[in-house]
């Protein structure tokens, strides 16, 4: 190895271990020179010549320190070095091999136990390109057993990439192309769990980049990929991380157009929904009802709840009983229920399965809110049918009455 020559020994010209400086202030190689005083008796500095009375030697801790700094600069430069040629032979390989599937697997754990700098260095090397290569195949060999295992391991070195490249714009635009998103989208439907999971995984970073990829959902393939990602939310054994982001998935893609509401209420989200609702988590819940607040801003969505058996029960349940961001989002629904879709039958469900009280208990809130406001409303739009049933609380009879 080519040393500083700082760091070498004047005596014996190698790297030095442990240096130390004489009087006349040159720094050698601790046995080196106590070996040219103490065994050789000379009184000379080896490097100047000058004659020495002191033969004093000090610990040169500065110089120490920076050998080291700089043999642990060389050594992490050496082991990138090793891992480049390691992940081109790796890429070479499944390149050239049809055995595609093992060379993936290799690269895949090689990637998941590697720093940031070593999939900065794949991407670089051209490795994003082959794996969306892989994945895109799946477009023309969809039935080929081979290509389309290939393609979920492809997917799984593409995701832990992915965690680190986010950032990254040319790659994100890449994974944007059409080929991509329908190769993507397909592996969601079809893909085994843990490739369903890679797949919303990535779509999610897609979704947080603002990339426009979403008008894939409001045309003829948006009905298939909105029932895959109903079916992941459905089913939580598949995997709960999987269920989890199919949730915060459906929500970005809800909220940018009613289009995609439409889509949705086509492909069954509200009833799904709403039958999922009485037994889901609270963080669960919140997302749940944000989806079903967002669908009912369409009137188609405000159809599919009033019309579904369990629709207001469902709401009215989650009502004061889940946490203050779900009554928010719960008083929304109610609020546009009864503005666009009040019916009697709706209007009765909702003070037989509690609505009602619930929202009357909210006008006790001191603070003034939106959602007060909303509350409000409701009791001015529908108070005097509400008061008809025998079972309408006599508080609220008062209520009313002061306010008319």
């Amino acid at each position: 190895m080519d040393y500083p020559v700082d760091f070498r020994c004047p005596i014996s010209m190698e790297l030095m271990q442990d240096p130390v400086t004489i009087s006349t202030g040159v720094t050698y190689e601790r046995k080196n020179i106590e070996k040219w005083f103490f065994s050789y008796k000379k009184k000379t500095c080896p490097t100047t010549m000058q004659s020495i009375n002191n033969f004093e030697i000090t610990p040169n801790h500065t110089l120490k320190r920076l050998i080291l700094s700089w043999q642990n600069e060389e050594a992490a430069r050496s082991r990138d070095s090793l891992k480049h040629d390691e992940l081109v032979l790796l890429l070479a390989a499944m390149e050239s091999t049809p055995f595609k599937v093992s060379s993936l697997r290799k690269l895949r754990t090689y990637i998941a136990e590697s720093g940031h700098e070593v999939k900065d260095d794949f991407a670089k090397c051209g490795g994003i390109d082959i794996l969306v290569q892989i994945i895109t195949q799946i477009l023309v060999e969809s039935l080929d057993f081979a290509a389309f295992t290939a393609c979920e391991e492809a997917l799984g070195v593409l995701h832990i990439c992915l965690i680190s490249l986010s950032d990254d714009e040319k790659i994100i635009q890449f994974l944007s192309k059409p080929e991509s998103i329908k190769s993507f989208a397909m592996m969601l439907q079809r893909g085994s769990a843990e490739a369903r999971f890679h797949a919303v995984a990535i779509f999610r970073q897609l979704a947080r980049a603002d990339i426009n990829w979403k008008k894939f959902v409001t045309q003829d393939q948006g009905f298939e990929f909105i029932r895959s990602l109903l079916e992941l939310v459905s089913d939580d054994q598949i995997c709960s991380k999987a269920s989890a982001s199919a949730l915060e998935l459906l929500t970005d893609i809800l909220g940018t157009s009613k289009r995609s509401r439409l889509k949705a209420v086509e492909a069954g989200a509200v009833c799904i929904l709403i039958e999922l609702l009485p037994d889901s988590s609270r963080s669960k819940c919140e997302k749940m009802l944000l989806l079903l607040k967002l669908l009912c801003e369409c009137a188609e969505g405000r159809q599919a709840l009033v019309e579904h058996g369990l629709g207001v029960a469902a709401i009215s349940k989650k009502l004061l009983h889940v946490s203050s961001a779900a009554t928010k989002i719960t008083v929304k629904i109610l609020w546009l229920i009864c503005s666009y879709h009040p019916s009697e039958r709706v209007l009765e469900e909702m003070l037989i399965f509690g609505s009602v009280n619930k929202l009357f208990a909210l006008l006790h809130v001191d603070n003034r809110s939106s959602t007060k406001e909303k509350v409000v409303k409701i009791f001015k739009l529908h108070g005097n049918s509400w008061r008809q049933y025998p079972c309408f609380p006599f508080e609220l009879k008062d209520y009313l009455g002061s306010t008319n």
